[in-house]
């Protein structure tokens, strides 16, 4: 429910703090106090459409601030939850209003856009009145406040489900067909692509390996004489090696008479045989990877002249041959073996199809059922708000061919105001006056189901009087039993019902050049009298005094 609403620099408001409690609250006050103003600002902080002209003359900028206290579970929630924003069990929003015609808006003081401070500003609040686009007369709503009556939200749920399994299933039954039929117009290629690369088996890879190994036996063709020649030098016949060894052998033979002269040279001709011999043994090395097979090289060249020519006929990277012979094989086998499995899907589909439709049947006759319930209902209560010779009706147009995600049904609300007369949607047949009770009627049958937390009514009483204000009082109330209402009036008898009683009024500042709107919480005899106020008008009499008592005594009884 809403536990304080702050308003500042708001037209004519330069500072509202309200206190708001369970029940019904009534907002009362001469014409151009600015109930209208209030109002506003407070669909401003629920994400209405912000305007410039908002911002009191003077400011820079006017902002909103409307406090809920929401129990947990609630569908609002449930939004911040999937917008990443933090649940606190106190919800804030709060919305600004730049005087350049920019909004910013914020929940629990973390910035959002607008549309997300209107879905959970929706969730919290509905306000309804003679001629308000929020009120009940959305179609797209009205479904699902049948099913909110007929408690069916389980039924509808569940058939989601099914809707989200059928549809899953003629998916990937189209996309099965889809291939098969290109797999088909391209059948005799698919099997011979499929047939050539089998043949050629691909590798990834291979092209390199195949261009590196042929690179350097061309290579080693040309620098294997010169590595002939080296080896022959460092280890053939000409190689210093047996001379530096024998040389080594009689200077060891000498070493023990002048070890200091003659290690050093041993040692280091020792280094050199070595390092000789080392040199000999690469030089082998390098002598054989030379070395190559010309049949060898020819095969090379072979392979390579067939991959690359199998990359251009299929436009494919060398390296990519092999993931497209799997894919060709891929579509070779579901080209046979697509019969059987489209037989499945086609089942697979058929069953999904037969349950969706059973469960959007079975829903459709609950609806009809509860249409009829919720009928009589609402009826029942015109007659006290002077609707006694109108109907309501709820008018369910059932087309199993246009099937959604919540059944086959189009659901509306429509209303008959006289016998004889063509019933037609509520929203295009009711008068202004009409309307606003045909939505207080409906909205006190669905009081404690498919309710937002707060109510809201503007003005619905205007031009009324008497026995109807008082039965538009005595629904108010009751239905201020379930959720918290809010009702801007000019009927005593809906004021004389209230557990809260604002007073808006206008005050001349600074000595008659502005004014600014301010709200009063009425107790005892300050309420007495405005509802005689209410009652008589300018000149209030005792006997509008005595009037408003026994309103207020009647309230309470």
């Amino acid at each position: 429910m809403l536990a304080r609403l702050s308003i500042r620099d708001i037209v004519l408001i330069e500072r509202l703090d309200i206190e708001f409690s369970r029940g019904l609250a009534v907002l009362t006050g001469e014409t151009g106090a600015g109930k209208s103003i209030l109002l506003d600002a407070f669909a401003l902080a629920l994400g209405g459409r912000g305007d410039a002209g908002l911002v009191r003359h003077g400011a820079e900028q006017g902002q909103v601030t409307a406090t809920f206290d929401v129990p947990k579970g609630h569908p609002a929630t449930k939004i911040l939850s999937e917008n990443g924003l933090d649940d606190t069990g106190e919800m804030i929003l709060r919305r600004v209003q730049l005087a350049d015609g920019r909004t910013r808006a914020f929940i629990n003081d973390q910035s959002i856009s607008v549309q997300t401070l209107k879905a959970v500003g929706a969730a919290l609040v509905e306000i309804h009145g003679q001629h308000d686009e929020r009120a009940l007369v959305d179609a797209s709503t009205h479904r699902q406040l049948l099913d909110a009556f007929a408690g069916l939200e389980k039924e509808v749920a569940a058939l989601e489900t099914l809707w989200e399994a059928r549809r899953t299933a003629n998916h990937v039954l189209d996309e099965h067909r889809a291939s098969m039929e290109r797999a088909a117009r391209e059948a005799d290629y698919l099997r011979h692509a499929a047939d050539e690369l089998k043949a050629l088996k691909p590798k990834d890879g291979e092209e390199t390996a195949l261009a590196e190994r042929r690179t350097t036996m061309m290579q080693g063709e040309k620098i294997a004489s010169d590595l002939r020649e080296a080896q022959e030098a460092v280890g053939g016949h000409n190689s210093p090696v047996p001379a530096l060894a024998a040389a080594v052998r009689r200077l060891e033979r000498r070493a023990a008479n002048s070890p200091a002269l003659v290690e050093p040279a041993v040692k280091a001709i020792d280094i050199a045989i070595n390092a000789l011999e080392e040199a000999d043994q690469h030089l082998s090395a390098a002598l054989v990877a030379a070395d190559f097979d010309p049949a060898e090289l020819e095969r090379i060249e072979e392979r390579l002249f067939a991959l690359r020519a199998a990359s251009r006929k299929y436009s494919t990277p060398v390296d990519g041959l092999a993931a497209l012979a799997a894919k060709f094989v891929s579509d070779v086998a579901l080209i046979d073996a697509g019969a059987d499995q489209l037989k499945k899907l086609e089942a697979a589909a058929a069953e999904a199809d037969q349950r969706y439709g059973a469960a959007a049947a079975k829903l459709s006759a609950a609806r009809s059922k509860s249409a009829e319930k919720l009928n009589k209902a609402v009826n029942a209560e015109l007659a006290p708000l002077k609707l006694e010779r109108a109907k309501f009706m709820t008018q369910i147009d059932t087309d199993a061919k246009s099937p959604g995600p919540q059944g086959i049904d189009r659901v509306e609300f429509w209303v008959q105001t006289n016998p004889g007369t063509k019933p037609g949607p509520l929203m295009k047949v009711a008068s202004g006056g009409e309307l606003s009770r045909f939505l207080l009627a409906l909205k006190v049958v669905l009081s404690d189901r498919g309710s937002a937390p707060t109510l809201v009514f503007d003005e619905i009483d205007t031009g009324v009087g008497g026995a109807v204000a008082d039965a538009i009082g005595a629904r108010l109330s009751r239905l201020a039993g379930q959720v918290q209402v809010m009702a801007v009036t000019h009927a005593p008898q809906v004021a004389a019902r209230a557990s809260q009683h604002l007073l808006i009024s206008k005050d001349a500042l600074d000595k008659g050049k502005r004014v600014a709107t301010r709200v009063n919480a009425l107790a005892a005899d300050h309420r007495r009298e405005e509802i005689a106020r209410m009652l008589a008008g300018a000149e209030i009499t005792a006997e509008a005094r005595a009037a408003a008592e026994r309103l207020l005594r009647a309230a309470t009884a």
